[in-house]
């Protein structure tokens, strides 16, 4: 997911308006989201693999997301503050290397613990990733392309679902998980270069310049979007971290990656969707999404003997998650007016922490009712996202956008 630059300076110039967007840097930048998106939920794509070799259940490796999460919930914010100051390509240098590193421990350890400090130290490095890759995409282009620079940068995150996640379940099914993180790692070396040449350097922020963080909580609309986050990624990341796990139980073992590719690819269209229409239908988007997740998760629960309505419920699925980041991202931004940085610091640390929790309560649930209580856990908890969306119609999620026109 992402959210807007923390530490941008109130003063920086803004871009001439006929200037073109840097493609090479804005793809670098996509490519970073890529791996930080593929690193975060890579492990739903090889679980049992993982769980075999480190010689621990499923439940317990489904805990190597939830640990990701808790690396960036608990650091994002106070690491964002202490790093404010430094130039936005060293520390993006600094916390893609972090993932190099994360990755490779991860591919080369034998022992769940060491594992699991390298998933946590992964997800520390993400916090300082998501904390900035929106924002420095907004600072390369003139004020009437941001929204295109931030798309093109944001395009990581569906192509890390539609590609990344099935071609690394594939990898790990042929070769090794292993290979799979060892790729990533590989991936992140040549990155590092691609930064260094192409990525323009911009200053961190003045010393004093950032407001109080909780503050934002009392601007109106602030708190239904933050719900909405936590409880929809909530929702999601049961499902999503057991997918390879909840597909066993319906014989589908074998399909793991075509369900992924299947999700992704309903995931790219759903972006494409947004990006074209959230100007002018930001609430309505947000109500669509949050229905079709409970459909699918309807279809799910009542209907999973059907391969054929599987791969259905899963469309579904991806229709209605693959906007929510650019929806939520957008909904807080509006809705935070002056404290909007703050408010999306606060939303990539609810996400993370909703991330930690749908693993660590996808566990629990898979230990002692079984895979079969995951969509009606996600259709349980769509009821009060759909409750918020709809209720904070004046402000939260409006009906009609500031600026926005007919």
């Amino acid at each position: 997911m992402s959210i807007r630059d923390t530490e941008i300076p109130v003063d920086t110039p803004s871009p001439a308006k006929d200037q073109k967007l840097p493609l090479a840097a804005l793809l670098a930048l996509a490519t970073a989201v890529f791996i930080t998106s593929l690193t975060e939920t890579l492990p739903a794509g090889v679980l049992p693999s993982m769980s075999g070799d480190l010689g621990v259940s499923e439940s317990a490796m489904g805990q190597s997301v939830t640990i990701y999460a808790i690396g960036t919930a608990l650091t994002a914010i106070p690491l964002t503050a202490a790093t404010a100051a430094w130039h936005r390509k060293r520390l993006l240098l600094t916390a893609m290397a972090g993932f190099a590193v994360a990755n490779t421990v991860t591919a080369v350890s034998s022992d769940y613990p060491v594992t699991m400090v390298a998933r946590f130290l992964a997800g520390v490095a993400a916090g300082l990733a998501w904390a900035l890759l929106a924002g420095y995409a907004r600072r390369m282009a003139p004020v009437h392309l941001q929204g295109k620079a931030i798309a093109i940068a944001m395009a990581g995150i569906p192509v890390a679902l539609s590609l990344g996640v099935p071609a690394g379940t594939f990898i790990g099914g042929s070769f090794g998980w292993r290979v799979a993180f060892l790729i990533m790692t590989g991936l992140t070396v040549v990155l590092l270069g691609w930064i260094v040449a192409v990525v323009p350097e911009y200053p961190g922020q003045r010393a004093g310049s950032r407001a109080p963080m909780l503050r934002a909580l009392r601007v109106p609309g602030v708190a239904p979007v933050l719900f909405v986050t936590l409880v929809f990624v909530l929702a999601h990341t049961i499902l999503y971290t057991y997918i390879a796990t909840f597909l066993d139980r319906l014989g589908m073992e074998d399909s793991t990656d075509v369900v992924l590719l299947v999700f992704g690819g309903a995931s790219l269209l759903s972006i494409w969707i947004v990006a074209t229409q959230i100007h002018r239908r930001l609430r309505g988007l947000t109500v669509a999404s949050t229905l079709l997740v409970a459909v699918a998760a309807t279809l799910l629960a009542l209907l999973s003997d059907s391969t054929a309505l599987v791969y259905v419920a899963v469309t579904l699925w991806g229709l209605g998650w693959g906007g929510i980041p650019t929806l939520l991202q957008t909904a807080v931004g509006d809705a935070g007016g002056e404290q909007a940085d703050s408010a999306q610091a606060m939303l990539v640390t609810l996400w993370n922490v909703a991330m930690a929790a749908g693993g660590v309560a996808g566990g629990v649930l898979l230990d002692r009712v079984g895979s079969e209580s995951f969509p009606w856990s996600v259709l349980l908890l769509m009821l009060p996202v759909l409750a918020v969306v709809v209720a904070a119609r004046v402000h939260g999620f409006p009906a009609k956008r500031p600026g926005a026109t007919v």
